[in-house]
C-alpha cells in the first residue's frame, strides 16, 4: 500500500512549478542562471519527460521478472530534447495530465503488485513503492532546483537603486 505521504506527493508535488514560476517570463524561464547547468525551462522539460520513463519502467515491473534499468540520461534523451523546445506552460498543463494517468493507475494497484522489484542500476532491488520514492524525491530536487533559480532570477530583475547627491 502506498503511504498517505506518497499518495500525496503523487497527486499534488508538482504543482508547485505553477508558483515558482509564476510572474516570469520564458525569456527568463530560458535564462542559463549558472553557466553550463540546466535553466528553469530545462529542469521543468526534463520533469515533463521522465514520466512517461517512469510509467514505463513501473508497467514493465508489473509484466516481467525483475526488470533491469539502465540509467536514464536526460541530456541524450530525444524525448528531453524535443521537450526543451517545447513552451514551458505547455510542457506544465500536459505534465499535470500526464500526472493525472500515472496517480490513476498507482493508486488503483493491488497491493501485491506494489512489491514487485525492478533493479535499478545504482540503487539494486526496489519495489514499486521505493521507485515511486524515488521519483518523487528525485522531481523534490529538481522543484529544490528550479525555486533555487527562480529566486536569482528575482533577484536579477530587481532594479538597480541610484542615489544622487548635491
Amino acid at each position: 500500500m502506498l503511504s498517505s505521504s506518497q499518495s500525496y506527493r503523487l497527486q499534488y508535488q508538482h504543482q508547485s512549478i505553477r508558483e515558482l514560476v509564476n510572474g516570469l517570463t520564458g525569456e527568463q524561464l530560458h535564462h542559463p542562471v549558472n553557466p553550463g547547468k540546466w535553466s528553469v525551462h530545462q529542469n521543468i522539460a526534463h520533469l515533463y519527460s521522465y514520466q512517461p520513463v517512469f510509467l514505463s519502467r513501473i508497467k514493465r515491473i508489473i509484466q516481467e521478472n525483475e526488470p533491469a534499468f539502465e540509467r536514464h540520461v536526460a541530456d541524450t534523451d530525444p524525448a528531453f530534447l524535443e521537450a526543451a523546445e517545447r513552451p514551458t506552460g505547455e510542457l506544465v498543463a500536459q505534465l499535470g495530465k500526464e500526472r493525472e494517468e500515472i496517480t490513476a493507475y498507482l493508486l488503483s494497484m493491488e497491493d501485491k503488485l506494489l512489491e514487485r522489484v525492478g533493479l535499478h542500476p545504482k540503487y539494486g532491488r526496489l519495489t514499486v513503492v521505493q521507485w515511486l520514492e524515488f521519483f518523487l524525491l528525485h522531481e523534490a530536487h529538481h522543484l529544490f532546483t528550479i525555486f533555487m533559480l527562480t529566486s536569482g532570477l528575482r533577484t536579477m530583475q530587481v532594479p538597480e537603486i541610484t542615489t544622487f547627491t548635491k
